[in-house]
């Protein structure tokens, strides 16, 4: 079997997996090709931070010898990028920020220890919105990255890098963040599937903190079994995290399978706002009617009527906590640090004036507004009791359906530059995203189709992502469903003209 012709880059998880342990290609050729692939585009499409090219190809020649030994994993000799706000020992963690732009941490992040342990090769940390604070991968202290189907337009964020890495084909799969959309939108606008697991379900363990009660890991990958092999590994209970849920992880791809007949199926109307994108309102009613054709029963009425006010409560709860977070960089034991003020004080206060972007710096002043005194009971207090009637609407909802199904992003990806200095109509971008966080729910993005950006039969084919939200703990069922959807279709198999 020729290489060539194989191009190992684009090769699925489980694709490369069966080649690897069939020795009809060897860890260190896949590894190769897709650092060559980095060589090739990366330059366009800046997805990553920092490229790990000599600890890759040491990675991928114990993955061989392990492969050579019988004592393999689905997960070795696979190569795959880690978003830059997962620590990796030895490997620097910048969070895409000045103020941690030289982080090395001294030790692993659990889901990266997860890794490690299967065997996987990292081929470098992925490119984000500094902090995981955004929706365009604009925020980066460093550059921005591109979508490989328009070089012009955003890939989404916080988790843009790794979003645009798996469908550039700079590795086989990603780990991202989503604390209100941070894995789903990149997915959706660059056409791979990404999913936010259950919050409790994956460890936080060594997740740089943005907004504790709502942050989640989760993959990034090809198609929906890529994504359920991943977490075969990176999900199940840790200790160092106290919000790590003791529960036993079912076998996510043994879920996999089947059709949908008597699986029921809701449509929130809310997730279909006046302003939504024509094309990404019919390409999601386009994919609940297929699902419908594969036995599942539709209910097209459900209704959430909280959703209204979840962008206004996840924009008090996500910044309060994030001001509490980031009051610990403050020069002293880590990362950037000003030191020519005339006092202890001034120089902390400049380095958090140079450390941070202007997005940190306004969710900053935002939450500590918001929890200030006088101003707590008004505002984090209330959006917390939002919080609450927001989760309850989606319990109920999901007593009398298996999932709901809607979009996930109201637009196809912008252009670079669009948004950048609105922040309101950036925070719109995760309007059907953030109330999953902010209920701790699962929720999957699956290719589901394209509109054609700037009209005519000329314009630019840009991804739609359909959106797969389920009950707590039950991301079988989503990723079941998911991938009943992606069998039926061929979204996911399209490549972008790089």
């Amino acid at each position: 079997m020729e290489e060539e012709a194989l191009e190992l880059h684009y090769l699925t998880v489980h694709e490369a997996s069966r080649l690897l342990a069939q020795r009809e290609i060897t860890s260190c050729q896949l590894t190769e090709a897709v650092l060559e692939r980095i060589r090739q585009v990366d330059g366009r499409v800046r997805a990553y931070v920092t490229v790990t090219e000599d600890l890759a190809l040491q990675q991928a020649e114990e993955a061989d010898a392990r492969l050579a030994r019988g004592d393999a994993t689905p997960l070795t000799g696979i190569p795959v990028c880690i978003k830059d706000v997962i620590c990796t020992r030895g490997v620097r963690t910048t969070c895409s920020s000045r103020i941690l732009e030289n982080f090395v941490p001294p030790y692993d992040a659990h889901v990266t220890e997860r890794l490690r342990e299967a065997g996987a090769v990292m081929v470098g940390k992925s490119n984000m919105d500094e902090f995981a604070m955004g929706s365009s991968t604009e925020n980066s202290r460093f550059f921005p990255t591109h979508n490989p189907w328009d070089l012009e337009r955003v890939p989404g964020g916080s988790s843009g890098g790794s979003a645009a890495a798996v469908v550039a084909g700079e590795c086989l799969f990603a780990l991202g963040s989503d604390t209100g959309g941070s894995i789903r939108q990149p997915a959706s606008l660059c056409g791979v599937a990404g999913l936010k697991p259950t919050y409790g379900r994956v460890s936080r363990f060594g997740l740089v903190a943005f907004a504790s009660s709502l942050d989640q890991i989760g993959p990034l990958a090809r198609d929906v079994r890529d994504c359920a092999l991943a977490m075969d590994f990176i999900a199940g209970y840790d200790p160092r995290d106290s919000t790590s849920a003791p529960l036993e992880v079912p076998d996510f791809t043994a879920a996999l399978g089947g059709d949908l007949t008597g699986l029921r199926i809701g449509v929130p109307r809310e997730y279909f706002p006046e302003g939504m994108d024509a094309g990404v309102r019919q390409v999601i009613s386009e994919a609940v009617r297929v699902m419908e054709g594969l036995g599942a029963s539709v209910n097209w009425e459900v209704s959430l009527p909280s959703t209204r006010y979840a962008l206004a409560c996840y924009y008090i709860i996500a910044p309060s906590e994030a001001s509490a977070n980031l009051a610990r960089y403050d020069g002293v034991k880590y990362g950037f640090s000003y030191q020519e003020g005339e006092s202890m004080w001034e120089n902390m206060e400049k380095t958090r004036q140079h450390g941070f972007g202007d997005e940190v710096k306004r969710r900053i002043m935002l939450g500590t507004y918001a929890l200030s005194a006088g101003y707590y009971d008004a505002y984090y207090l209330k959006a917390q009791k939002v919080r609450t009637l927001i989760r309850r609407e989606f319990d109920a909802a999901l007593q009398s359906c298996d999932v709901l199904a809607c979009p996930v992003s109201p637009t196809p990806a912008f252009r670079l530059g669009e948004k950048v200095d609105d922040p309101f109509q950036m925070y719109l971008s995760d309007v059907c995203t953030l109330p999953i966080n902010i209920a701790g729910l699962p929720a999957i993005s699956v290719p589901a189709g394209f509109v054609l950006a700037g009209g005519g039969p000329k314009g630019q084919r840009l991804p739609v992502g359909l959106q797969l939200i389920g009950r707590p703990f039950d991301e079988a069922t989503v990723l079941r469903v998911a991938h009943a959807f992606q069998e039926a279709t061929a979204w996911h198999k399209a490549r972008p003209p790089l």
